[in-house]
């Protein structure tokens, strides 16, 4: 695994048509229940699609399903290629454990893109203490709560006491405490993402 925790300290967001990216890819990657409602009941027949073209689509992917960058995305990459792990395991491992994604399994946030303006606006703690950067890397044992003054946000509380969140090995959730445990670093298979991986490590190995 990668810790890698100040390359994103400006905390710039991806923006965009968030379900239209959904569509065009045919996969839920925003988390949206809605986010697939206009996809219609029929396949469109594309054009036969390139091998870059395979590699740059699961590349957008990640970038989509995690709401990063480019450059943050090459940065996880050149320093999963150097990890004594398979590079992709490594990969998905770092970026499955940005604290902003975790708030989002665990419940918090209905999305990424609020999971993030939590962090920033300084109702996640870690460990008890206040982290406001949405890429800090968890390690397993992190314990990430909502602040107790926080708890009384309608949003927040609906979002985690009612809202039925992602069930994972990896990660507890204590509604008491309004918390989650990552319990362990994640196995690639157990990562709810579609994304072929060996098109992603082919596309950076260009």
């Amino acid at each position: 695994m990668i810790f890698y925790n100040k390359g994103d300290v400006n905390v710039a967001t991806r923006r965009g048509p968030r379900f239209k990216e959904c569509r065009r890819f045919g996969i839920n990657v925003c988390g949206h229940p809605k986010a697939l409602d206009r996809l219609g009941t029929t396949v469109k027949r594309s054009k036969k699609m390139s091998e870059y073209g395979k590699q740059l689509l699961e590349k957008q992917k990640i970038k989509a399903y995690y709401g990063i960058f480019e450059r943050q995305l090459l940065r996880y990459y050149k320093a999963a290629s150097k990890s004594k792990e398979r590079t992709a395991d490594a990969l998905f491992c770092t970026l499955e454990c940005r604290l902003d994604n975790l708030v989002y399994r665990i419940g918090f946030a209905n999305s990424i893109r609020l999971a993030r303006q939590q962090v920033t606006h300084r109702h996640i703690l870690v460990n008890g203490k206040n982290v406001n950067i949405p890429s800090y890397i968890c390690k397993a044992g992190d314990v990430i709560s909502l602040k107790e003054n926080s708890r009384s946000n309608e949003l927040f509380k609906s979002n985690f006491l009612e809202r039925e969140s992602f069930a994972l090995p990896y990660i507890s959730k204590d509604k008491e405490s309004f918390s989650g445990t990552l319990v362990r670093l994640p196995l690639r298979e157990e990562i709810p993402i579609q994304i072929e991986d060996q098109l992603v490590v082919e596309y950076f190995s260009r």
